[in-house]
């Protein structure tokens, strides 16, 4: 790429790139290939100009060689770069506000006192339409205030202030309306990095396979637990699938043959393969958006509390404006009132505040769902862990597998994975990438799987019935006997494994023992939660209460509960409530999602079941629960800045009310200060919560 130096010091140099007029993408692709240089220290690419101004260390030929390498079909920078990158957004708004500036001045400049008191009355006939739905409503809101400030200025032919104050409410809205949508995009764009996969049906067998490499028609299969990648037509099987994503709607839908499902939903029960009708537009972006749209419904306490207090207060602005004149008969004086209102800023700094704290708990390996439940986590006063994979390590391995009956160990494992590898849980994980590592290949022999929640799994394989699971499932349940002869080796299994059962034909064949090592930051994380104000945590496991005692001692719950059931932990958190605590419970389980739902904010690990996630309000990264100290820190902060927000809001807009109606300030002036105001708490509010310092080791960002 040929480019010319503009301008250069000691670790920055400033570059135009030659080639005509530069497009958002290729803006883009160029910062994005710049930033990924290790020698680069920060870089802007001005899409407008074309100029490039880069920040170094070393030697500048360096960069000077990565601009001359530099090429707009690298595919290394296009594939990073974004579905959206905020760019497009940037540049739409600088637009509409230089062409509003531009409009408002010129107009003044050439236009005679007449006709710009023409257009001025033109104008105003929106904001008196706005006025008039309001009444008609029945609802005092701030439409009334503008509209009566407006209407006032201009029957006492004072068109400057009326042109002033529709020029201040124009470029609020539009910056308002930027704040909102940048923080939804970056948030967005954050949310939807990632690659899913998906399991292909092709002549008979499954292969798992990337999502972006599914084309319309292919058939792909998704069982309990597992989430819908792609919009189609059920062609076989049924299940129950939770749409609550896509319409909110409570109960789960039958699904059959001929009936269509949605990207984003989840099967809660059942089996099913879709042949995919749409692939385009499946890109998690819009998807996200729509989620993060919904989201804001989730009000915090303190949010709606805002919100209404804004509302409510149109009311007395109005009568104090009324008051005010029928005290003083000065005009002026009385609308400095109108000028200023509180809605404006309540209703647009608690919302970015709380996206906000989503954005950054994004960038730290954490969704949530909602402001509703980043206030729970910062109030809850009691956390609720499941052992595997959560308090334990997200990997459990195989430690040995004892074969029963004369069974071959490679086979058994081999036949294990073939069950496990449709019901992905750590466990199942486990024993998929045993298989793995020993290079054992499994053909799909077996027939149609059945999950049984919080037991295991069932199938036929060669017209024998096949079972892996607990202990309870494949002896007392399904009634498996053990090999005559081996009682005692079933009895004398290693007390320190997790053990899996797997049966063929009604007889045991092998037992795979399971290392759960426990997280090596655990304990340190439950220490960590207890400083920041969580006054009990307790630990509830399906396993026995050998291995329960001996995992909660060395993480230092409060307490725990073994050999527990999916509605043991619902009702454990029914119960709390009932006391009056506020509960977290943090799972990844199919038979955690019970009690995820009941919780004031339900925790998913990221590797999780897709039930677990999709019902969860909140997922974490799986790569270690440090996470959960910084959510609580951030959930905290939040709560903070909405209370100061609603503090500074209120105080000082009631300042300009009275500078108003003292006649220290012009009503012109009141309005620009309260815009700017407004603006000012806004982007106040989209500043991150934490310092570098304060976040914790999970956390990637840098500020």
């Amino acid at each position: 790429m040929k480019c010319r130096i503009l301008h250069e010091s000691s670790g920055r140099i400033r570059v135009h790139i030659i080639g005509g007029a530069m497009s958002f993408r290729q803006a883009d692709i160029l910062e994005i290939y710049l930033r990924s240089k290790p020698f680069v220290t920060a870089v802007k690419v001005f899409d407008r100009t074309g100029d490039a101004v880069v920040k170094y260390t070393g030697d500048r030929s360096e960069v000077i060689s990565a601009l001359a390498k530099f090429s707009y079909s690298d595919e290394n920078a296009n594939a990073l770069v974004p579905e959206h990158s905020g760019r497009e957004l940037d540049r739409n708004f600088e637009d509409k506000l230089i062409f509003e500036i531009a409009k408002r001045y010129i107009g003044r400049l050439i236009l005679p006192a007449p006709i710009r008191f023409a257009i001025s009355v033109i104008k105003s006939l929106k904001y008196v339409w706005e006025a008039i739905r309001a009444i008609a409503r029945r609802r005092i809101e701030v439409a009334i205030l503008d509209a009566t400030a407006i209407v006032v200025s201009l029957i006492r032919g004072d068109q400057k202030t009326a042109a002033q104050v529709m020029f201040l409410l124009k470029v609020g809205e539009l910056l308002e309306e930027w704040t909102h949508k940048r923080s939804v995009d970056d948030l967005a764009r954050t949310m939807s990095l990632g690659v899913d996969k998906v399991w292909v049906r092709t002549e008979g067998t499954e292969l798992l396979v990337p999502i972006n490499s599914v084309t319309a028609g292919d058939e792909i299969v998704v069982r309990t637990g597992g989430m819908i990648p792609l919009d189609g037509k059920v062609v076989s099987g049924e299940a129950e699938v939770n749409q609550a994503s896509m319409t909110g709607e409570a109960m789960p839908v039958h699904k059959k043959p001929g009936s269509y499902v949605y990207a984003g939903t989840v099967v809660e029960d059942g089996s099913i393969i879709i042949s995919v009708d749409k692939t385009s537009g499946s890109g998690k972006y819009d998807r996200i958006v729509k989620m993060i749209e919904e989201s804001e419904k989730l009000k915090s306490e303190a949010e709606s509390k805002a919100s209404n207090l804004a509302d409510k207060l149109v009311p007395y602005s109005l009568g104090g404006t009324l008051l005010t004149y029928l005290l003083t008969r000065n005009t002026t004086k009385a609308l400095s009132i109108l000028m200023v209102d509180f809605s404006c800023a309540l209703k647009l700094a608690m919302p970015v505040s709380v996206i906000s704290a989503m954005r950054e708990s994004s960038s730290c390996g954490i969704t949530v769902k909602g402001g509703k439940f980043l206030e729970a986590v910062a109030e809850a006063d009691t956390i609720v862990f499941d052992k595997t994979g959560t308090l334990t390590h997200a990997e459990p391995r195989v430690a040995k597998i004892i074969t029963f009956g004369g069974c071959d160990e490679s086979e058994c494992l081999r036949l294990a994975a073939c069950l496990e590898e449709h019901y992905p849980h750590s466990i199942a994980n486990a024993v998929v990438y045993e298989a793995e590592k020993r290079g054992l290949l499994h053909e799909e022999k077996h027939s149609a799987v059945q999950y049984v929640v919080a037991h295991g799994i069932s199938s036929s394989v060669d017209g024998e019935k096949a079972l892996i699971g607990s202990y309870h499932f494949v002896f007392e349940d399904e009634g498996v006997r053990v090999p005559e002869g081996e009682e005692d080796r079933l009895n004398e299994l290693p007390p320190e494994y997790s053990h899996l059962y797997l049966a063929v034909g009604g007889k045991l064949a092998a037992v795979i023992c399971i290392e759960d090592p426990l997280r090596d930051e655990a304990a340190e994380v439950v220490s960590g939660l207890k400083k920041l104000g969580i006054t009990r945590a307790v630990m509830m496991t399906g396993d026995s209460k050998r291995t329960a005692e001996a995992v909660a001692a060395k993480v230092g719950v409060d307490e725990y509960y073994s050999e527990v059931l999916p509605e043991d932990k619902a009702e454990f958190i029914k119960k709390e409530h009932a006391a009056g605590r506020k509960v977290i419970m943090i799972g990844d389980g199919v038979n955690d999602s019970p009690a995820l739902s009941e919780a004031d904010a339900g925790i998913a690990i990221s590797t999780g079941a897709a039930i677990a996630r999709e019902i969860a309000d909140i997922t974490i990264s799986a790569d270690d629960l440090y996470c959960l100290l910084t959510l609580r820190r951030i959930s905290t902060e939040l709560m903070k800045r909405i209370s100061w927000n609603y503090r500074t809001i209120i105080g000082f807009n009631l300042g300009l009310i009275i500078l108003g109606v003292t006649g220290i300030l012009p009503p012109a002036t009141s309005a620009f200060l309260h815009n700017s105001s407004t603006i000012a708490i806004g982007a106040a509010s989209m500043r991150n919560y934490l310092k570098n310092e304060d976040k914790d080791r999970t956390c990637p960002v840098n500020g």
